[in-house]
């Protein structure tokens, strides 16, 4: 992948950005598996292993809790893919991805209104929001990269640094080691929603709205392109 000149970086690609919102990928995670009845939010890879367990143990009902989320990710790529096509040409001020944190925004804080008895809906509206931010956002500093999961981020931090041993081309090494921090912030934004939600319960997913709110503070201060 070409890196691009820090000048020429948009700031829906900035470390800053990436960051905040890798933070809050992990947050979201830990919040569902804790607090909605060990639903995974962005591993729909350990969704769908639960889910075809369930079904091959006759467990309907358990099963359909591990689909409902695969379901709302999958609608939450579309829909964030959907508003590119509408918004993502047009100019102005407000750009598609800023759109789509404020969608974001607006439902996981939704999300801490939902009572504990309705996991299944919380859990949905938090996958909802998982995908749409992980279509939208896909690159930093011209590296593709992922801000609700871990592993493509370390498939292509080791394939960096096995790059590195074969050339020692510090480029390599400085590309691994930006996926490694991106694994780390992800690690740190889990380990800190487990500390929330069991601090704060149903309410700890507030946590993940303030951090998409200066991400998208952010994103204002400078234009974007399409």
């Amino acid at each position: 992948m070409q890196e691009r000149s820090r000048n020429k970086v948009q700031a829906s690609e900035s470390l800053p950005v990436a960051m905040l919102i890798t933070l809050s990928g992990g947050l979201q995670d830990a919040y569902t598996y804790i607090t909605r009845s060990g639903v995974f939010a962005n591993a729909q890879t350990g969704n769908i292993v639960l889910m075809s367990g369930a079904l091959f143990s006759g467990e309907w009902g358990r099963a359909l809790s591990y689909l409902v989320p695969v379901l709302s990710f999958s609608a939450g790529i579309l829909l964030s893919a959907r508003l590119r096509a509408r918004f993502g040409r047009r100019g102005g001020r407000m750009h598609w991805r800023q759109l789509v944190i404020l969608l974001e925004i607006l439902l996981l804080s939704a999300v801490a209104l939902v009572p504990a008895g309705l996991p299944h809906l919380a859990s949905a509206m938090v996958s909802l929001s998982c995908a749409m931010q992980v279509e939208a956002f896909r690159k930093a500093h011209g590296y593709a990269y992922a801000s609700t999961m871990c592993i493509g981020n370390l498939r292509s931090c080791m394939e960096s640094l096995s790059e590195y041993i074969g050339t020692k081309n510090r480029k390599d090494l400085s590309k691994a080691g930006y996926y490694a921090l991106i694994i780390a912030v992800f690690g740190i934004g889990a380990g800190a929603g487990a500390v929330l939600s069991q601090a704060f319960g149903l309410r700890a997913i507030l946590f993940s709205p303030l951090l998409l709110i200066i991400s998208f503070l952010l994103m204002l201060r400078r234009h974007e392109e399409a």
